[in-house]
């Protein structure tokens, strides 16, 4: 959480104030969380365990069940590389290694600047676009390495 502890603990308390404070509230409460900070820090799910009728170890259950969640920091944007069937056809491999040499980062990890986290994923649902990356909710198709690459050079340059 960020140095304004006590302002995160506010912001903590008021999500769990609008959702509710039974266990059957804790999915959305956590998807609020992660909605503010990126991800689930483990000072929030202290927090929300102290003030609600949830446990650390409900809350910590749900959080690793689920692959929505994240208990770890990541970067404003997230790069989703398919690595479905259609896209690991149509070079999706080569799209991971062209982003991990761009970003220097290796695929899971997030840049020191909190800027990107990359990742692989089972499917993104666009077969027809194969090789398919997501960079947050934007969708880009029928890549290769150079292509995948020049999509970062256009964030950059604020494209």
């Amino acid at each position: 959480m960020c140095q304004c502890e006590s302002r995160d603990l506010d912001k903590i308390d008021a999500i769990v104030a609008r959702i509710g404070t039974d266990a059957t509230k804790a999915i959305p409460v956590l998807q609020e969380i992660q909605k503010e900070f990126r991800y689930i820090p483990l000072r929030a799910i202290e927090r929300i365990a102290a003030t609600t009728a949830m446990t650390e170890s409900q809350l910590y259950g749900v959080a690793t069940f689920y692959s929505q969640f994240r208990l770890a920091p990541v970067g404003e944007k997230i790069i989703k590389v398919c690595h479905g069937t259609a896209c690991h056809v149509g070079g999706a491999e080569g799209l991971t290694e062209a982003l991990e040499a761009r970003l220097g980062i290796r695929d899971g990890e997030t840049t020191a600047d909190m800027k990107y986290t990359l990742e692989s994923v089972a499917c993104l649902g666009c077969c027809s676009l194969a090789p398919v990356v997501m960079v947050g909710d934007r969708t880009y198709g029928k890549l290769d390495r150079k292509k995948v690459v020049q999509i970062l050079d256009d964030l950059e340059g604020g494209g």
